[in-house]
């Protein structure tokens, strides 16, 4: 059980999450661009896109829990506010750019020719997003440390993305509707508005509301 690591060890295990995270989102963000474009997916592209957005906020994050196995910490150093600008604005550039995309495909016509990887793709993601969520806020709750928290928070930002990729490419199988495929990248579209919105908030800010509870070495 999490509850009985020592808070080193628990530090080691967050440290353990990040990197799994970083992986994962690399890896889905690869493949779900791939797919996107071979099979002409927005949704799935989109997703894509913000998986690898996400790969910069985890490198912030994982530099931040390793410095708390050095340090209790409590502030926020240049490279993770750096990595919060980076990742807001290309949150931002993803919304916009999922919009103007949107409206193109709806005035062409265009509609994929199948959605079959974004519902496989998806359902990896749920399942794998949940198993991180879980143990993140387990381990961000017993070091009391906001920024793992606001990890796991991201992390179900991530989940509920997922959800709405499922949705749309299993509509879009059944109906073969594209407004379908649409739907499902201005959802991903609205997500990454709010993502890049908190992010930049967090760059604006030195200071995190909690920090490890106890010496963490």
């Amino acid at each position: 059980m999490v509850k009985s690591k020592t808070p080193n060890q628990l530090v080691s295990f967050a440290i353990l999450l990040s990197v799994i995270t970083i992986l994962y989102n690399i890896l889905e963000g690869l493949f779900s661009l791939f797919f996107g474009i071979n099979d002409e997916t927005l949704a799935l592209f989109g997703f894509g896109v913000d998986s690898l957005v996400e790969v910069i906020s985890g490198i912030g994050i994982f530099h931040l829990i390793i410095r708390m196995k050095r340090n209790p910490v409590s502030d926020r150093d240049k490279f993770e506010r750096t990595a919060l600008k980076i990742t807001g604005l290309s949150f931002y550039l993803l919304s916009a750019g999922l919009i103007i995309a949107s409206v193109l495909l709806i005035l062409n016509n265009v509609k994929p020719e199948t959605t079959t990887f974004g519902i496989v793709i998806s359902i990896l993601s749920i399942l794998t997003m949940y198993i991180l969520l879980h143990y993140k806020l387990k381990v961000g709750k017993e070091l009391n440390s906001d920024a793992i928290i606001a990890d796991a928070n991201c992390t179900k930002t991530c989940f509920y993305l997922s959800f709405i990729l499922l949705a749309t490419s299993l509509s879009y199988e059944v109906f073969k509707v594209g407004y379908l495929d649409i739907a499902g990248s201005l959802g991903i579209s609205y997500f990454a508005f709010k993502e890049g919105k908190e992010s930049l908030k967090k760059s604006k800010s030195e200071k995190l509301l909690c920090t490890c509870k106890d010496n963490c070495h």
